[in-house]
């Protein structure tokens, strides 16, 4: 059974964009991530241009974001004053990261440049975390402890200057590594289509001494709003969001996510990073091999202004 994606410009087998939105939701509720580092470059191993991948892609980070954030506030583990910093610095960073990614398609580099990201960004963010969860259940099978943080240490960015104190999370910090990790985020968000809470989360526990606690929630809620105006803006801007395409996805995301939450629970937490940091990089190396290996048909038509 097929369906006509009106902005793709292609007919695709809708049980199979099911299938996909499902299992990248099986996946979200499994590991606790948004998933948009995965439904980009299935969909684009599906032929869906990479320019409607990526803006569509991020409708699914939104869905999943709002009802982790909605849980977060109600149980009072979210700071939104931390959460409004760092949303002016993922707004600023999403634009920048749009007029980034629309220069790139004018140039007609896009789909390249897109593909080389993820390849990096997978290859490493996979890597690192297959390294660090084979580490844990070494201890773990060793049964020894793991190194425990020394109490109040503080690193360089703790001896920023504008420093703001952010109740909920019990910290005094500068505003200055807060603000420039939203925008790092943001631009990735708008450029890759992923909601990069898997990035953001480590940063803030590790990097900035954010009380884990409140961490999720805090990155879930400015992830909420960068994702929803990337969206928006590249809808106005590009003409690359399929609401077709992105209505499936989230059906489907909403469904599989319930399931992933049931395994998930079953599983220990370095054998949940351990799996997600295979899965990571076996997309990564399939993007890697598509870019290497000669396509079957060398030639292609291009129809002007179908940024395909």
């Amino acid at each position: 059974m097929t369906i006509y994606l009106p902005i793709a410009e292609l007919s695709v087998n809708i049980f199979i964009i099911l299938g996909m939105g499902a299992a990248v939701g099986f996946l979200s509720g499994m590991f606790g991530v948004g998933g948009g580092f995965l439904i980009t470059p299935l969909l684009i191993f599906y032929n869906i241009p990479p320019v409607v991948a990526v803006a569509t892609g991020a409708n699914q980070v939104v869905a999943s974001s709002i009802s982790g954030a909605i849980t977060h506030f109600r149980r009072g583990t979210l700071d939104m004053k931390l959460g409004s910093v760092l949303l002016i610095g993922g707004l600023s960073g999403a634009t920048v990261g749009i007029w980034i990614f629309s220069l790139l398609r004018r140039i007609g580099q896009l789909d390249l440049f897109i593909s080389l990201l993820y390849v990096v960004f997978l290859g490493t963010i996979g890597g690192l975390m297959l390294w660090e969860s084979l580490n844990a259940m070494r201890r773990a099978a060793r049964n020894e402890p793991a190194a425990p943080r020394r109490p109040g240490h503080h690193s360089w960015v703790h001896r920023l200057p504008l420093k703001m104190r952010f109740k909920k999370s019990k910290i005094y910090l500068s505003v200055i590594p807060v603000i420039g990790l939203g925008f790092g985020i943001g631009i990735l968000t708008s450029v890759m289509g992923v909601g990069g809470g898997f990035i953001m989360v480590p940063a803030m526990i590790y990097l900035l001494r954010i009380p884990t606690n409140v961490v999720v929630g805090t990155s879930l809620f400015q992830i909420i709003f960068v994702t929803a105006y990337t969206t928006i803006v590249q809808a106005a801007t590009n003409y690359s969001v399929d609401i077709v395409l992105a209505f499936l996805l989230m059906v489907a995301g909403v469904i599989g996510a319930q399931y992933g939450v049931r395994v998930g629970q079953k599983l220990r937490g370095e054998q949940l990073r351990a799996l997600l940091g295979l899965l990571v990089l076996a997309v990564g190396l399939r993007l890697l091999i598509a870019l290497v290996v000669t396509p079957a048909d060398i030639y292609s038509v291009v129809l002007e202004g179908s940024g395909r």
